[in-house]
């Protein structure tokens, strides 16, 4: 497969600087900024995943009619909060 290139990015010398005092040894600047875009592009793709997931989830529950109002959902929470700091103390 052939290779692509990116734009190239202009950043302040102190992010340069930054960066490659954390280069890992035989690591380049290309290959650290390589890395850090593909972690950050699975970063993305999972986020996204997991809102749709979330939003597939809210309108299966709304369509069924099983839905928790906001207040109880806290309440429910506050409930487990503090069963579990009593379970802690004791």
């Amino acid at each position: 497969m052939k290779t692509a290139t990116l734009p190239t990015v202009r950043v302040l010398p102190e992010i340069r600087e930054q960066a490659e005092g954390l280069l890992e040894k035989g690591e380049s600047l290309s290959m650290f900024i390589e890395e850090s875009l593909r972690r950050h592009i699975a970063l993305r793709q999972s986020e996204r995943a997991f809102l749709a997931r979330g939003m597939a989830a809210g309108a299966r529950a709304r369509e069924a009619g099983v839905t928790v109002s906001a207040d109880e959902s806290l309440a429910r929470l506050r409930a487990l909060k503090a069963k579990r700091i009593a379970s802690h103390k004791a």
